[in-house]
């Protein structure tokens, strides 16, 4: 069965770094295209990056230039390295996955920025 488990979540200073890890398994990693999603406290779950099979990023306005998604095809993760964080970066963090009709989410991971 489909798994992504996150990682790499915490409590940052505003400025600070962090990079999440999301461990795929139960399918062919390299033949999907995976992205990071978000959700803050009373706001809709929205799209934060997301990257092709052959690498092709895409990035939400807020983060570009800030944000870097990527993968290892060979360790079956993808990451999201997030640097100058600001506290409206303050949500779960979701990694996901979509197999023709069917999203497959991860469980979500905190990421917290406040001083």
């Amino acid at each position: 069965q489909v798994q992504l488990v996150e990682s790499g979540g915490g409590l940052v200073q505003p400025g600070g770094s962090l990079t999440l890890s999301c461990a795929a398994s139960g399918f062919t990693f390299g033949n999907y295209a995976m992205s990071w999603y978000r959700q803050a406290p009373g706001k809709e779950r929205e799209l934060v990056a997301s990257i092709s099979r052959r690498g092709t990023t895409n990035y939400a306005d807020s983060v570009k230039g800030r944000f870097t998604i990527s993968r290892d095809n060979a360790k079956n993760t993808v990451y999201l390295q997030m640097n100058s964080l600001k506290p409206e970066d303050t949500a779960v963090y979701y990694c996901t996955v979509p197999m023709g009709p069917k999203r497959y989410w991860g469980q979500g991971i905190q990421v917290t920025v406040s001083s």
